[in-house]
């Protein structure tokens, strides 16, 4: 269990996947506050986290030794504010958001440069996320040793050139929403074919695990790869798919970046 006092800007997602990761890990801090500007959103994150603590006033959760920023980038401005001029000298802000850089966070806070940036995973939840990090150079290598091993109870902690955060947005972050809904289609068509939700239970994560090794560590090209299997059913609409891909993801890509 943390000894740090923790603070969260923000009661959605992101704060909802990390106390459920951070329970499961047994990391969680002593002492958790949360703030939302919806004051429905922090209930019913409080009702399901009971050990939460609640509260209107942003300038309580500045006070705490971790203040979390888990917010979108379009509210880390107003998030920003809620904090600044209220934080401790030796706090450490841990941004969740991608697009805002450290140099922007530093800027929004009034010269307060003790950030690291952090983006964890949907997989953080269950301690499998591949999560990576960047520090401010205000953070001694021991205040950031410390932060890794948190980060670390939750998942791979990855750290990375800051300018390489949005790409593992992207990638990392948001990859299993391009793969999640195909897994569930593929699942109700099993069950069309004949097969159980127990067989398709087993099955289907079994497939995917084999597939992913061999893709990856079979030490075969991807050629080699698809010619292990004859048929390929969905092989003429490939090219709708990957320019789905390439249109949609470059462009928000592009977005993030900005």
């Amino acid at each position: 269990m943390s000894k740090k006092s923790w603070g969260f800007i923000g009661a959605g997602r992101v704060t909802r996947i990390l106390m459920e990761g951070f329970k499961r890990a047994d990391g969680l801090a002593d002492r958790i506050l949360v703030n939302d500007i919806d004051g429905d959103v922090a209930a019913d994150l409080q009702k399901k986290f009971p050990f939460l603590e609640s509260t209107k006033d942003a300038a309580e959760v500045a006070r705490q030794d971790y203040v979390f920023l888990a917010l979108h980038p379009p509210a880390m401005t107003a998030g920003m504010e809620g904090v600044r001029n209220r934080l401790k000298e030796d706090a450490v802000i841990i941004s969740l958001a991608p697009k805002v850089t450290l140099e922007r966070l530093t800027a929004g806070l009034n010269g307060f440069n003790r950030i690291t940036r952090w983006l964890p995973s949907a997989a953080s939840l269950i301690g499998r996320g591949h999560n990576p990090c960047a520090f401010s150079h205000a953070l001694a290598p021991a205040e950031q040793s410390e932060l890794k091993a948190l980060f670390s109870s939750v998942g791979d902690c990855i750290e990375v050139p800051e300018e390489k955060i949005e790409a593992y947005a992207m990638i990392i972050a948001m990859g299993p929403t391009y793969f999640w809904f195909q897994w569930q289609h593929l699942f109700e068509l099993g069950r069309t074919f004949g097969l159980s939700e127990e067989e398709l239970a087993s099955g289907m994560p079994a497939m995917l695990s084999g597939a992913i090794e061999l893709f990856y560590h079979a030490g075969l090209t991807p050629g080699e790869v698809h010619d292990l299997i004859p048929v390929r059913p969905l092989a003429e609409e490939e090219p709708a798919i990957r320019s789905a891909y390439e249109n949609k993801l470059t462009a928000l890509f592009q977005k993030l970046k900005r």
